[in-house]
């Protein structure tokens, strides 16, 4: 068992900030922080990808539809679809969890 203390809260390093808490065989967690009136330039992963919106509001966008997400927002994005945050109004924090574990991309 681990604890994993801090993982889902802002942290403000410009323009956007990624920090893994956890690595195993199977998957990896991470914080994701974007500030308000960032823009989200990440590419797509190889990996699936669950968000837990932890702080903030923002709105997500893929080719399958956009939806506007908050605090206790739960999303899934299949591995190699492209997904970016926009109108991120609010800093946002997301637990990002990947299977398998994130490889860099």
């Amino acid at each position: 068992m681990r604890k994993l203390s801090g993982a889902g809260v802002f942290e403000r390093v410009e323009p956007n900030h990624f920090a893994e808490q956890l690595r195993t065989d199977s998957l990896s967690v991470g914080t994701y922080s974007i500030p308000a009136g960032g823009v989200d330039d990440q590419a797509p992963h190889h990996e699936d990808e669950i968000y837990v919106v932890t702080a903030g509001r923002a709105t997500i966008v893929t080719p399958s539809g956009t939806e506007q997400v908050g605090p206790g927002d739960v999303l899934f994005v299949p591995a190699e679809e492209e997904h970016r945050f926009t109108d991120i109004t609010e800093d946002l924090a997301l637990l990002v969890f990947f299977a398998p574990p994130y490889s860099g991309r």
